[in-house]
């Protein structure tokens, strides 16, 4: 199995600065996405340091030389995501000016033909195979948690002034819950994971298109172009990851 991988952040239309983090680390079988908030200071800092500590912990532990089980893989993710989020934590009751930070952290760990995901927050893991795409995350946000429970409609969720309110993340408290789930990973899958600046403006069945008619390597600025396009109100950070054959 061999892994390709591709990335691009951009600050958008209306920001001034770029909060969002991203790791692309072909060689550890490791990426993911990160979606700061937290003020001018505080966001920017946060999701470089999830980023940092959780790439630095899963590092450390050496994945490349384990034949991991699924449940002892979940485990190091979850740690990693705990780790980062102390760090966020301890940094901000450090320093006044960032209390309050936090950031979304959704990444993926390839090993011995699987992978898993962990994912905090409501940046987004979706899966592409057979020419459709699906979304492998749970977005932790107000808005999906009234979708799943049948208190509003999909069409009221895209409309909603509250799509922006996460009800998890990394680093605003000192413990976090972290979602995992592992997967076989079958060759042709195309992985791809980005925060809610493009999930806020390109519908799942529309990166189903786009994906079958792009290649992958042009993808990543395909899609910041589309949703600078259709505003570009936020942060965009894309990342696919496409698994060939040796």
């Amino acid at each position: 199995m061999r892994i390709l991988s591709w990335a691009k952040s951009d600050v958008g239309l209306q920001r001034d600065h770029n909060e969002d983090s991203f790791l692309a680390d072909v060689d550890l079988g490791l990426f993911a996405v990160a979606d700061g908030m937290g003020g001018h200071a505080g966001g920017d800092q946060a999701s470089s340091l999830a980023i940092d500590e959780f790439h630095k912990v899963i590092e450390e532990s050496d994945p490349t030389q384990l034949g991991r089980r699924d449940q002892a893989a979940c485990a190091l993710i979850r740690e990693a995501a705990k780790r980062a989020g102390s760090r966020i934590y301890q940094a901000a009751q450090r320093d006044p000016a960032l209390e309050g930070m936090g950031t979304t952290l959704t990444g993926f760990l390839f090993y011995d033909g699987r992978v898993c995901l962990g994912h905090v927050g409501d940046s987004r893991a979706y899966l592409y195979r057979d020419g459709r795409v699906e979304q492998v995350s749970k977005d932790h946000s107000w808005i999906a948690e009234q979708v799943r429970a049948g208190f509003l409609s999909e069409s009221e969720a895209k409309t909603s002034k509250l799509k922006h309110v996460i009800t998890r993340s990394v680093g605003f408290e000192m413990e976090v819950e972290v979602d995992t789930l592992s997967m076989p990973v079958l060759m042709g899958d195309c992985f791809l994971l980005c925060s809610d600046g493009l999930s806020n403006h390109v519908e799942t069945e529309e990166l189903a298109q786009l994906m079958t008619t792009h290649y992958y390597s042009t993808i990543p600025d395909v899609l910041v172009g589309l949703a600078n396009d259709r505003g570009g109100d936020d942060n965009i950070t894309v990342v696919v990851v496409y698994v060939a054959n040796d």
